[in-house]
């Protein structure tokens, strides 16, 4: 986690993510934060016929990267100087993901302020930032837009003990425990044992197996609401960072459905990172 990539739309809840990014980087020892904005055709439509008006395109490159410049002349007094902090603006859309920016950048890491929580946008529209950790391959921190950030001692993934070989990227996880030997907590949410099964004991052990020498404490939370679940013990253990799968072998019923992700990072007091199976 050598760069770490910041998406911004120059908002206030993008400047928080930034300076997030910038105190994260410090504790990963990161070498590099780069300032990335997606700019597109803004599309003006005619109640009567749908046109789309396509501005020049270098007219877009230069009003994005001149909002950059001053994006960076704001957030940059708050980085330490031993980071260094670029730019980088592209005609692309946040939705596809990130993968072939963080390729070109060599980013490991991406990190995002959540924005759009209203009922209409959680519900129906959705945001960006869940776009691009749904699309992409990246891991990415999703910033609530009132975090602030706290050194990285506590870690908790939320984990439904299915299919834990196949689905559980392990090695991310371990990445950013070594980078910041932080403590892991792992959280079963579950509600009058409605998940459990008979493999339930197997898959803990072998989860635990994958996670030999970082000496995982176990938790089990009995609420048949998974955001609540989540946030209490994150609170009760004073959590700095939620590590959670959004699962696509197709078992998307149940609590660990990718609308739990999305109503997490919505609703989370607590940085979450997402990480893909």
């Amino acid at each position: 986690m050598k760069k770490i990539l910041v998406p911004t739309d120059f908002s206030a809840t993008a400047k928080n993510a930034a300076l997030y990014a910038f105190k994260l980087a410090e504790q990963l020892r990161a070498e590099e934060v780069i300032l990335y904005h997606g700019y597109q055709a803004p599309v003006n439509i005619d109640p009567m016929v749908p046109t789309i008006v396509m501005p020049d395109i270098d007219t877009l490159k230069e009003s994005s990267e001149h909002a950059l410049a001053h994006f960076k002349s704001v957030v940059c007094p708050f980085c330490e100087p031993s980071i260094k902090v670029t730019t980088l603006a592209r005609y692309d859309h946040l939705g596809d993901g990130l993968d072939s920016i963080c390729h070109e950048t060599g980013a490991g890491l991406i990190v995002m302020g959540i924005t759009g929580a209203s009922l209409l946008e959680e519900k129906l529209i959705g945001s960006n930032t869940l776009s691009v950790a749904e699309n992409g391959t990246i891991p990415v921190i999703i910033v609530p837009s009132k975090a602030v950030f706290t050194k990285i001692e506590e870690v908790m993934l939320a984990c439904d003990f299915k299919k834990v070989v196949e689905t559980t990227p392990v090695q991310p996880i371990k990445n950013i425990l070594d980078a910041t030997g932080a403590k892991l907590f792992v959280l079963h949410v579950d509600h009058e044992n409605k998940q459990w099964s008979a493999d339930t004991p197997f898959e803990s052990l072998m989860l635990d197996t994958l996670l030999y020498g970082y000496k995982p404490e176990y938790l089990f939370e009995n609420n048949d609401n998974f955001v609540e679940a989540v946030n209490i013990v994150a609170l009760e253990k004073m959590v700095d960072l939620i590590i959670t799968i959004p699962k696509k072998h197709g078992l998307f019923a149940g609590l660990f459905h990718s609308s739990a992700t999305k109503k997490l990072a919505y609703h989370s007091n607590v940085p979450i990172m997402v990480i893909h199976e």
